[in-house]
């Protein structure tokens, strides 16, 4: 399977930078998610790897192969590439059967009937969709007809798979079944994937790597788990994860030569480093992270505040706690309800808190939390 590189790709629309200065290389195999918000410049990015759409500046290599220079003046056709790409409208042909769909390809490529059936049938069977060999478009759900798609796709055997934002036509249930679908499909298939979403549930869940951009920029790049416990600054941090992480936003000030104190309204915390010394200015604009799972509730000589609102799903609970200014959000397993306004007790646990500079959104820290009576 095939190594893709993008060296310095950069996309400009008139005086609109899409992309700037994108660096990636996505190794054999790989399932890499491109995401971020709506106009960052993900779904751009998809599109001049398949060549559906020309770079500014910058080259592109798949499977070793130069197929886009700005310099070089090389600019090879989408259908040169070798790769598959999977519409967010799937794009299948109304008046053709799923049969016809899928092998529609292969009769472009003039292959012989016996081996398109034969890939066909494979196919079928492989996305369990043999028994619609026979239907319309029309005639198929939602997730058939992306199975039919996703097939389609790879019926030609490209080393490369794009897909545009697949599932978000789909509604909350197929989505989670599809999930499971597509994360399997990658296994047996040894393909490379490469998927544009703006959900971050979908990067976490199916993804070997996260490239999240922001208005055209790299944010971070790394596996799933890495991206949600150290994020590079506080937009990845606020981006990935659900329930969304918690800050408090105070000011800090060194004490006890590694740690740092921080007040705000009804909190007085202390940050302590997990490694290393850090030296801030007085009275430095920070943020403290915390993700709801480290957010512990009724515990004694925690911060006293109140049930802003509780959401029971069965499985877990989302808790919105009112501190002070600070409304804190936490996780609780099980179905449990809170009344309204009622007080609890508020503290931190573990050393997965992170510190954050508010003037310039950069990481500074990971650490424990600790409240100071």
């Amino acid at each position: 399977m095939p190594q893709i590189q993008l060296n310095n790709i950069t996309k400009r629309f008139g005086k609109f930078v899409a992309v700037d200065k994108l660096n990636l290389v996505i190794g054999d195999g790989d399932f890499v998610t491109l995401l971020g918000p709506s106009g960052c410049g993900k779904t751009t990015t998809l599109r001049m790897i398949a060549g559906l759409e020309t770079p500014t500046e910058g080259e592109i290599y798949i499977d070793g192969r130069l197929v886009f220079s700005s310099e070089k003046g090389i600019d090879i056709a989408p259908d040169k590439r070798d790769v598959g790409f999977l519409f967010q409208n799937y794009a299948l042909w109304p008046h053709m059967t799923v049969y016809q769909n899928i092998a529609f390809g292969l009769e472009n490529l003039k292959w012989p009937k016996d081996k398109i059936r034969a890939r066909v049938s494979e196919l079928l069977a492989m996305l369990k969709i043999v028994p619609f060999e026979k239907r319309y478009p029309s005639e198929l759900s939602g997730g058939q007809q992306q199975r039919v798609a996703i097939a389609r796709t790879l019926a030609t055997g490209p080393k490369v798979l794009l897909l545009d934002e697949p599932l978000s036509n789909l509604d909350a249930k197929l989505r989670t079944e599809m999930r499971a679908e597509l994360k399997r499909l990658h296994m047996e298939t040894d393909s490379t994937f490469v998927y544009v979403t703006h959900d971050q549930l979908e990067a976490m869940t199916l993804s070997t790597a996260i490239c999240l951009m922001k208005e055209g920029l790299l944010q971070q790049y790394e596996a799933p788990m890495k991206v949600y416990a150290g994020p590079s600054n506080a937009f990845v941090a606020d981006f990935v994860g659900s329930p969304t992480i918690n800050f408090v936003e105070t000011s800090g000030n060194n004490v006890n030569l590694d740690e740092i104190k921080a007040e705000a309204p009804g909190m007085r915390l202390l940050f302590t480093p997990v490694s290393g010394s850090l030296t801030l200015r007085r009275d430095h604009p920070v943020a403290i992270g915390v993700r709801p799972e480290n957010i512990r509730l009724g515990e004694p000589e925690g911060l006293s505040g109140r049930i802003y609102s509780t959401l029971p799903s069965g499985m877990e609970t989302i808790v919105k706690i009112q501190v002070g200014d600070t409304q804190l959000t936490s996780v609780v397993f099980g179905s449990v309800d809170y009344p309204l306004d009622s007080p609890i007790t508020v503290s931190f646990a573990g050393d997965a808190c992170l510190l954050f500079d508010r003037e310039t959104g950069e990481k500074l820290a990971s650490g424990s939390v600790r409240i100071i009576p």
